[in-house]
């Protein structure tokens, strides 16, 4: 199983929320590029970046960041906060993304979002299905739709996603482990998708019972930037 730290940006700097609200802000670092490096140091070959402000914007804004990070880390980074055009997904990929995560734009446009499958394959953009009491929330979670998470996801393997982060919310950044019921659940109505759990996770015990599910990837936040789990200890995995 993959491990991917996550890197929330805010006005270029890292941060967490707590179940995404972005009252709850804790700067964690200045400088993105150094807490990535410091990833890299460890091991570490995966990143989950997220532009928040983008999220909040409706267009993506930290792609400087990203554009540092590629280009002083030898990461692969997955990429996700507002991005809601073609144009959007084109700095993305020209800042260094290799991958690129749609939740709003899957639920509000789904047809902008199939045209990006269709043109980059199923593997290059993965679909962010994140949700709140398995409704599927967009816009940065500030809005629930009436969209089950379950049948979400499965309409869109079906339509050639290869890749799915889910998020449950009520989790996130609570340090109380993740959903592993709801996993499980995804896991045997879309056999075809590598599923990246992410929210909750606090423990090596967390990624282990994540692995034997049949999670391909775990991102992890909080935990990493609050010493629950340390860096050292992921090594098993890299």
């Amino acid at each position: 199983m993959r491990i991917i730290p996550a890197i929330d940006i805010i006005d270029g700097k890292c941060v967490r929320l707590t179940k995404g609200d972005y009252n709850t802000k804790t700067i964690y670092n200045e400088n993105p590029v150094e807490v990535a490096k410091e990833f890299e140091a460890a091991g570490i070959q995966y990143l989950h970046l997220v532009d928040l402000d983008g999220a909040k914007a409706k267009h993506i804004v930290n792609y400087k960041v990203l554009e540092q990070i590629t280009s002083k880390t030898n990461l692969k980074i997955d990429f996700g906060g507002g991005l809601k055009s073609d144009e959007d997904l084109h700095i993305a990929f020209n800042s260094g993304a290799r991958q690129i995560t749609g939740g709003s734009i899957a639920v509000k446009d789904s047809e902008v979002f199939e045209g990006w499958i269709n043109r980059y394959g199923g593997v290059k953009i993965i679909l962010g299905a994140d949700c709140n009491n398995e409704k599927i929330a967009v816009s940065g979670w500030q809005e629930e739709s009436n969209m089950d998470v379950l049948p979400f996801i499965k309409s869109y393997e079906d339509k050639g996603i290869k890749y799915v982060i889910c998020t449950d919310i009520a989790k996130d950044g609570m340090l109380e482990g993740p959903s592993f019921d709801l996993y499980k659940r995804i896991l045997e109505r879309s056999k075809g998708i590598k599923l990246i759990a992410s929210g909750g996770v606090t423990s090596i015990d967390d990624l282990n019972t994540l692995e034997d599910l049949g999670c391909e990837g775990a991102i992890i936040g909080k935990a990493l930037y609050e010493g629950h789990i340390r860096l050292r200890d992921l090594e098993t995995y890299s």
